[in-house]
């Protein structure tokens, strides 16, 4: 096994290298996106050795920082500014705020707590992880129900791990992880709040059509809810039905829940503590901004600040880290005074960071070089196609892309390129908006598709290739859902 996967690792090294050569060499997009032809090329290189994980993924992901000043295609300092943004401060302070649950057991409280009332056996936990995760995505960032869902997933497996051995629980680890990630993207479909590419379609179409009637909180629900349950379903039976089937014997008793929960002892002042800032950023989370329901506006608490809109998400997941290094602790049996300390700063996954990091320089190379510009300009070629294959083509088309840049800039090129396109067709604009709008949440493929793939990669608990395979086979079907449902429901 660990031969064929040198192999794997030295043919794509050399194919990586040799499809850029191709591209630069071969492929003309014109004088005017000369410089797209060059990102094109570096996001071949990038793809190729991230799948087949030829050289380390945080290496692979300093490309960039490379390619793109030598070639000409970016400058050095705006490829670099690329790899630090708010996203990525949400990612540590989540990432921090799971470091403490860990260090005082209060994932494993809540673990097993998990286990009693999802179930025992791997494909129910699974399908529990996966409703509690898309239910959390529907009202906050998808990226937060992650970080959140994340820490708990993995004490269960932990769990399974210590009663069953890692070798019989590890396709259950890998169908738990993927399910967290992918429900978090699935489940932000449902409202218009859930993930940013919603709010885009919002915006877009209320520039492009302002005399059209806006789309209501209830009505995307309507359209986008049954999708979100049947992706969801699909998914679940992707995982643990086709290709990560566990043992139907890997069942936990109650008495060994029971005992466990015994061990552990009545709740910590730390554990409370913990607990506390976990649900208190949960909650800042999902009330900073307005939340529109349709037959009510929640208003945000971030308007009491006098710049709203200058605090974020990551602006909450730091404040709650920090928080953390600062209240001191009951029991000084760990060796720190406080509930973190500096020690804790190593664990931080750093290696997933950068990963992420390198997928936003590769977006922002796709925007700046107009390489997106010049995919989105193609969506004019389906003139004169049937309706249907239209909309299958937009999807595929926008998933495809989602891939490989952040689903907002992709949302951002070809959401006004569609409404143009639906004018010039003679058709809803709707009907091309919306089902790309959700497309744009489906990139299951790469660890940079989406934040929530970033974040499990972060477990150590996958291969590229594990999320390859099966992410393949539910963007495929998401197309395939999305088309006809905008087919049937939208005209």
């Amino acid at each position: 096994m660990e031969e064929k996967t040198n192999i794997i690792q030295r043919a794509g090294l050399f194919l990586g290298i040799i499809s850029a050569v191709c591209i630069i060499a071969f492929v003309n997009f014109g004088t005017e996106y000369y410089n797209a032809k060059l990102v094109a090329a570096t996001a071949s290189l990038m793809s190729i050795w991230w799948i087949t994980e030829a050289v380390p993924l945080a290496v692979t992901s300093l490309i960039p920082l490379v390619l793109f000043p030598l070639t000409g295609a970016i400058s050095g300092k705006a490829t670099s500014e690329a790899y630090m943004n708010s996203t990525i401060f949400l990612f540590m302070g989540g990432f921090i705020i799971a470091i403490a649950m860990e260090r005082w057991n209060l994932h494993k409280r809540i673990a097993l707590n998990v286990i009693n009332i999802f179930g025992k056996n791997p494909s129910q936990i699974v399908l529990g992880f996966m409703l509690a995760t898309g239910f959390i995505s529907m009202w906050i960032s998808n990226t937060a129900a992650a970080l959140m869902m994340l820490p708990i997933g993995l004490a269960v497996l932990v769990k399974l791990e210590n009663e069953f051995g890692k070798e019989r629980t590890k396709k259950f680890g890998i169908a738990l992880m993927l399910s967290i990630a992918y429900a978090a993207s699935i489940g932000g479909m449902g409202t218009l709040v859930g993930t940013p590419p919603n709010l885009v379609f919002v915006r877009v179409f209320k520039i492009a059509f302002p005399d059209k009637p806006i789309i209501l909180f209830a009505d995307w629900m309507k359209f986008a809810v049954p999708i979100t349950v049947i992706m969801l379903i699909l998914t679940w039976i992707i995982l643990v039905k086709i290709v990560f089937r566990s043992e139907k014997k890997l069942v936990i008793s109650r008495d060994v829940i029971k005992s466990e929960k015994e061990k552990l002892g009545k709740t910590s002042f730390e554990e409370k503590i913990v607990l506390l800032v976990f649900l208190a950023t949960s909650l800042l989370w999902i009330f900073r901004s307005e939340l529109d329901l349709g037959f009510v506006k929640i208003p945000g608490w971030s308007l009491i600040f006098p710049k709203a809109d200058f605090i974020d998400d990551g602006t909450v997941a730091i404040t709650m880290a920090v928080l953390l290094f600062l209240i001191p602790t009951k029991n000084k049996s760990n060796g720190t005074d406080f509930i973190l300390d500096f020690s804790t700063i190593p664990k931080i996954p750093w290696d997933i960071i950068l990963l992420f990091g390198g997928g936003f320089a590769l977006a922002e190379g796709f925007v700046s070089s107009g390489l997106s510009k010049f995919i989105g300009q193609q969506f004019a070629s389906f003139g004169g196609m049937p309706l249907i294959l239209i909309i299958a083509l937009t999807c595929f088309s926008v998933t495809a892309l989602s891939e490989l840049t952040s689903n907002t800039a992709t949302a951002q090129i070809v959401l006004p390129i569609l409404a143009s396109l639906a004018v010039e067709l003679k058709i809803e604009p709707m009907l091309l908006m919306i089902p790309a709008t959700l497309a744009a949440s489906f990139g299951f493929m790469l660890p940079v598709g989406t934040p929530p793939n970033a974040i499990v990669f972060s477990s150590q608990r996958l291969k590229v290739r594990d999320m390859v395979k099966t992410g393949i086979i539910i963007d495929l079907l998401s197309v395939i859902v999305i088309t006809l449902f905008a087919y049937l429901f939208l005209i």
